[in-house]
């Protein structure tokens, strides 16, 4: 990257403001100063639900409001707000033209302590038939957001009980499936389901800058804030600190979002999202994701572990997903005159384009990669209490940010535009 700035300080007056103010913005003093506090033994390793989570978001929303940045559409506060359900299983019974159904055949996705359903209550049939996907299947009923009673071919026996998974991570909801083991089509029926049920509420923390010209195009750049937390202790450290794993992600966030605010050209609307609950299933992004249209979102840099060198050194990270869209090489061209270089993933054995943030979007063809340094084949610290502030290259992780911001310019103005997804040629 110093060679990208050294052009820019030499050149013409208007370039000369654009690299006096990246590195006023985004510098190694602020990306210690922010590390510094999300991977603080204060937060105690950022677990899902924890206080200290909590604690983390308010951080993330006073840098926001210092930034100047406005709340998400519908939105009071950079809060994005949710709840998680989790149903406990007490019981369950039904009748299917008289006859009635074991307990074992019935697993009732619901949010509701009690629910009982007749013929007469509006719920819409579904069948999974034999040779289908169960699972896709079901998790696709699942998210259709209606009141469903589906009922499930017999020759799925061995495998229906792992429906009860879909109890796990449920977002609240006022609809209801009932799976039903089963060759018949009742005419008439009743189902009777109790759970005991918990709530637990979740923030994203989301700021936007509106887009002038084309408001209506959305650009996302995120990463997740939550960790592990603390855990058992290895040589008398139990904290999962998280510095690598996001913190550094969430940093970048912060300050790409306080550069492009301070620059104020955006010709497309940019949405900064630091996600939750990553660590446990991804439910934050899955809950922003679903808030808006796709169609809408022109791209998606999610940005998850750059805090250390890649497999290629200095001034260089990885795009997951690569050769899905054409997003890679507008940002490598971007960056024709710096030294730094986006590499594809050499990890695909791992499938890291669905494993993070970026998933949800990517699965409706948004062109979202996640950009990464992490080596993810030997990344000593990875999930360990030894991912500290110490373990990180902070002046090359400031050199990472940097050209984001840059490589990101003729997307966010309109000058480009990233191929969609293709859904079809997804795993």
């Amino acid at each position: 990257m110093k060679k990208f700035l050294v052009s820019v300080l030499l050149g013409s007056t208007p370039f000369l403001f654009y690299g006096q103010l990246i590195n006023k913005m985004i510098n190694t003093a602020e990306v210690s100063r922010i590390e510094n506090y999300l991977a603080s033994d204060e937060l105690k390793g950022r677990k899902t639900f924890s206080a200290e989570l909590d604690q983390a978001a308010g951080f993330i929303a006073e840098e926001f409001r210092q930034a100047g940045l406005s709340p998400l559409a519908g939105q009071s506060g950079y809060r994005q707000e949710f709840v998680m359900v989790q149903p406990r299983f007490i019981s369950a019974a039904g009748v299917m033209d008289n006859e009635a159904v074991e307990a074992k055949n019935i697993i009732v996705v619901t949010c509701k302590p009690v629910l009982k359903i007749n013929e007469q209550s509006g719920y819409e049939k579904r069948v999974i038939g034999s040779g289908e996907n169960l699972f896709a299947a079901a998790r696709q009923i699942q998210q259709s957001n209606k009141d469903l009673l589906v009922l499930v071919n017999t020759s799925f026996a061995s495998q229906f009980g792992r429906l009860a998974g879909l109890k796990r991570g449920m977002f609240k909801t006022n609809h209801s499936v009932v799976f039903v083991l089963t060759d018949k089509d009742p005419a008439v029926y009743s189902f009777e389901a109790v759970h005991e049920i918990t709530e637990r509420k979740l923030c994203n923390v989301v700021g936007v800058i509106p887009g002038k010209s084309r408001k209506d195009e959305m650009v996302i750049f995120s990463g997740h804030y939550d960790h592990l937390g603390v855990g058992k202790p290895v040589e008398g450290d139990s904290i999962y600190n998280g510095a690598n794993d996001d913190a550094a992600g969430t940093t970048a966030v912060i300050l790409l979002a306080k550069y492009f605010k301070a620059l104020g050209n955006n010709e497309r609307t940019l949405v900064f999202a630091a996600f939750t609950a990553e660590e446990v299933g991804a439910f934050g992004s899955q809950y922003f994701s679903k808030q808006l249209a796709p169609d809408k979102v022109v791209a998606m840099f999610n940005i998850e572990m750059i805090g250390t060198d890649s497999k290629w050194g200095k001034n260089s990270a990885y795009i997951t997903g690569y050769d899905k869209t054409d997003m890679g090489s507008i940002l490598q061209q971007n960056l024709s005159v710096s030294d730094f270089r986006f590499y594809p993933d050499p990890y695909t054995q791992q499938n890291l384009f669905y494993r993070s943030d970026n998933a949800t979007l990517a699965r409706l063809g948004v062109p979202a990669h996640t950009i990464s340094t992490s080596k993810m084949d030997n990344e000593p610290n990875y999930h360990k209490v030894s991912d500290e502030v110490s373990t990180l290259d902070l002046d090359n992780m400031t050199e990472i940010i940097k050209a984001i911001a840059i490589s990101a310019g003729t997307i966010i103005s309109g000058k480009d535009t990233p191929a969609r997804v293709k859904v079809s040629d997804l795993n």
